[in-house]
């Protein structure tokens, strides 16, 4: 099950249990909405609940961040999972975007909401 929620350039998303294909299509309609009406958006993906990830979501997902490798500034996933960490620093090679993997998310929404000019000094 995934739960998405958007506010001004963010777009949250916190899995729970199996993430599925069908909850990666909604997680897309969300992300595609965003960029339409707003442009390239920053995304928090909090996956500390996710409990399995299918092959197709998997290969889904490489072929979306292909599809939308300039659509995001800051990805942000939170997890304490080393083989989501993995795979999330492994996401990088398909996307133009800042990712960074967390542990805490109040410390991932700190950092999403940080211009860059702030972060330099």
């Amino acid at each position: 099950m995934i739960v998405t929620d958007h506010e001004d350039q963010l777009v949250s998303a916190v899995v729970y249990g199996e993430f599925t294909l069908a909850d990666y299509a909604e997680f897309e309609d969300q992300i595609n909405y965003n960029v339409k009406f707003q442009g390239p958006v920053n995304l928090l993906f909090d996956l500390r609940q996710m409990t399995n990830i299918t092959l197709d979501v998997a290969w889904e997902e490489i072929r979306f961040s292909r599809a939308h490798s300039r659509d995001f500034g800051k990805i942000a996933v939170v997890t304490d999972s080393q083989w989501v960490t993995w795979s999330a620093w492994l996401s990088r090679a398909f996307v133009d975007a800042d990712l960074r993997v967390f542990d805490d998310e109040q410390d991932a929404r700190q950092w999403l909401t940080t211009d860059a000019l702030d972060e330099d000094q």
